[in-house]
């Protein structure tokens, strides 16, 4: 099928609530060298977009100013150079902008096939959360077998992620939730405890759930006081992970001492502004280690709502209400 010269996708009249989001219609990417044009028939929802839409994190330069960072469907054309993809061929990718439309164009790098037995819902639903999991759980917070791990905001995308791929690499898993619902999904997800962060002190938990050790990785988007807090819960030579700061990147009257006594790693990193070599060293990884998991049904993306393009601001509304455990996707087709 012939690619069209226009397609529908989201747009934002400027920043501020869902409402500035609106459904228009637009060209369609041409593919660069080393591009692959995508049809798009499923898209995810990600915090990411929530802060670009009220207009907190910008595009990096070059990058699609439409929203969207993850998005799966089919082949639809192929830019000059690219190699062991053809039309039609299903494919799931991490986009660096544009996912939320009928078409987007990603670097051949970090296009991967669906694992087997994937639809495209369940192939859009992995590329954001496994491309940050994977970077930041095993290869920054270097997470290894018979290891302990605290994961903040256990059900959410992230969250319900990093539990299971901890799982199945051998790790023990402890993870924060906000209620007892999502406490008990994260425990079906393979978390040994998991922690109401409303009801109980997290710190205290790790301290008695470890037997005053502390955990060798703590996985945080919170910040804020968290911060502090997640130093205490680290064990000798432990890992604080930070992916997000949901409650700010600065904190008062913080003491860096346990730092040097703990002999603590404090890391963290974003996924966007990471150059296509970068992205596609990970999809390299998580294709050769984490798709063959995915394809025996090991993990699975967790996908709590699915919205039509047209309801992409119901879909915000939900994220940004927190009251979804896993994933919140975009159908277009």
């Amino acid at each position: 099928m012939p690619v069209p010269d226009t397609m529908r996708h989201v747009a934002c009249a400027g920043h501020g609530g869902p409402e500035v989001m609106k459904i228009v219609s637009g060209p369609v990417p041409e593919p660069g060298p080393g591009e692959i044009l995508i049809e798009v028939h499923a898209a995810g929802v990600n915090r990411p977009d929530i802060q670009q839409r009220r207009g907190a994190y910008p595009p990096p330069p070059g990058a699609s100013p439409i929203l969207g960072l993850e998005a799966a469907g089919t082949v639809a054309a192929l830019g000059a150079g690219v190699e062991g993809w053809k039309v039609g061929d299903p494919v799931t990718a991490l986009c660096n902008g544009g996912g939320y439309a009928e078409y987007v164009a990603v670097p051949a790098p970090q296009c991967l096939p669906p694992p087997e037995g994937y639809d495209h819902l369940h192939a859009a639903a992995l590329p954001e959360t496994y491309f940050t999991v994977w970077a930041n759980l095993f290869q920054r917070g270097r997470l290894a077998k018979g290891e302990t791990v605290l994961i903040h905001g256990g059900s959410s995308g992230i969250g319900t992620t990093a539990i299971q791929l901890a799982r199945e690499f051998g790790a023990r898993v402890f993870a924060t939730a906000g209620n007892v619902d999502k406490c008990t999904a994260c425990l079906r997800l393979g978390a040994e405890a998991a922690i109401d962060y409303n009801a109980q002190d997290f710190v205290e938990e790790v301290k008695r759930l470890t037997d005053g050790r502390g955990v060798d990785v703590v996985l945080d988007m919170v910040g804020g006081d968290y911060i502090a807090r997640n130093l205490r819960c680290l064990a000798l030579e432990g890992r604080l992970v930070q992916i997000a700061f949901l409650q700010g990147s600065k904190t008062r009257d913080f003491d860096f001492l346990p730092v040097m006594t703990k002999r603590l790693t404090i890391t963290g990193s974003t996924m966007r502004p990471r150059t296509t070599e970068q992205k596609g060293a990970i999809a390299a990884e998580l294709r050769a280690r984490v798709w063959p998991v995915l394809s025996a049904g090991r993990c699975r993306p967790v996908i709590y709502g699915t919205y039509a393009l047209e309801d992409v601001a119901d879909a915000h509304r939900l994220m940004e209400s927190s009251a979804h455990i896993g994933k919140i996707m975009l159908t277009l087709r």
